[in-house]
């Protein structure tokens, strides 16, 4: 019964819609009961309780009006202060005048809403007083006639009312700032998860871009027919870096469009990945143990990318190595690949993105990674990830 209802607010912007179309019936049905009692007109303190009526009424008409957090809490504190002097006058004059009592629905109403704008929008250093005085104006006007059981009975009626108010407005602002808080945490995620798809995509193909350019024109001026050959895997390196640009531009734009995401690469894709990796003559070898092509997709992408990123690293900081090795091993439980070089590396003041986001990646996928030198002297990066979502 009460799906549609639900399905209505969860539309951005309709319950908004809603509790204000509310609370402006709830205040000209208060009005309107207001002037068939005659609460504005009478002895002279009831003068008193239309000029605050109509100041808290002029707050209630500008508040939509504001843009500023700090001007919710000054609107708020002027619209307290004239109910409370009002309550204060009537409080002294309602025994000579004679003013039976002075609960009037319009200005509890109205302050109850100036309350719920401020509980939502005012500066967290102001809310909270300018609530306790709005609070107070609700609950002491009736009271401003004298202590009888009738005015304590609307005044605890008035103190749940208020409390009911201001629980549920601190509750949406609550809630409000931390739906922004996941939307800024998500965000951040995007951006970082864009940060590795750029090393990891582009990276690998730039550095070989500029070995293989730095390699034609060493041995432009001793081996002529070397450039030739040099020049098109060049261009075969940029078109592959363009491809992979391409495909991760498809995969950000999914979302806007019906056309599906890029497939992650997988086994397939690590094989062709290792046999065209060369460097200066030395080819990187593969060898696999275990049921390889059983592997995940979202496992295998992860060896794909921490092999990506080791050669690249291999082409940019090992140029003197005789061997390059990459193992990918399979277990029931976990996936692992190990990737070895023997060139001896160039020193870096601190450790580059590369490795970091490989980090990040495979713990988040519930692995470990390590890149360290083994007690033989060479550099090994390894990685194992489970084969099961953690």
């Amino acid at each position: 019964m009460w799906s549609p209802f639900l399905r209505f607010l969860a539309v951005p912007g309709r319950a908004a819609v809603l509790l204000r179309s509310l609370a402006a019936c709830v205040l000209a049905a208060a009005a309107w009961a207001d002037v068939r009692a005659g609460t504005f007109t009478g002895p002279a303190s009831q003068g008193r309780l239309a000029l605050s009526a109509t100041a808290v009424g002029a707050v209630l008409v500008a508040l939509p009006l504001l843009r500023e957090a700090w001007s919710y809490a000054y609107a708020g504190g002027a619209a307290a202060i004239a109910s409370l002097v009002c309550s204060a006058a009537v409080h002294l004059s309602h025994t000579a005048v004679g003013v039976p009592s002075a609960y009037g629905a319009f200005e509890p109403v109205a302050l109850l809403v100036v309350l719920a704008f401020v509980a939502r929008r005012s500066p967290a250093p102001a809310t909270a007083p300018i609530a306790l005085l709005l609070a107070a104006a609700v609950v002491v006007r009736p009271l401003s006639t004298g202590v009888q059981e009738g005015s304590l009975t609307v005044a605890f009626g008035l103190t749940l009312v208020t409390v009911l108010v201001a629980g549920a407005s601190v509750t949406a602002r609550m809630w409000e700032a931390d739906r922004r808080q996941r939307a800024h945490r998500i965000r951040l995620e995007q951006r970082i998860e864009l940060a590795r798809d750029l090393h990891d995509h582009l990276a690998h193909h730039v550095t070989g871009i500029v070995v293989q350019a730095q390699g034609a024109r060493a041995v432009a001026a001793r081996r002529p027919d070397m450039v030739l050959p040099a020049l098109q895997r060049i261009e075969e390196t940029g078109a592959e870096a363009l491809a992979s640009m391409r495909q991760m531009v498809a995969g950000l734009r999914a979302g806007e469009s019906d056309a599906p995401p890029a497939a992650p690469a997988g086994m397939d894709d690590l094989r062709a990945l290792v046999r065209g990796f060369a460097l200066n003559g030395v080819p990187a070898h593969l060898t696999e143990e275990g049921p390889t092509d059983t592997v995940p997709p979202e496992v295998a992408a992860t060896l794909h990318r921490v092999t990506v990123e080791s050669l690249s690293n291999i082409r940019r900081h090992a140029r003197h190595c005789r061997h390059v090795s990459v193992h990918v091993r399979v277990r029931p439980h976990e996936a692992a690949v190990r990737i070895t070089n023997d060139g001896t590396a160039r020193p870096t003041s601190r450790p580059g993105y590369g490795l970091k986001g490989l980090r990040e990646r495979v713990t988040l996928a519930g692995g470990t990674f390590r890149a360290e030198a083994t007690a033989e002297g060479d550099w090994q990066v390894r990685a194992r990830i489970p084969l099961t979502a953690p």
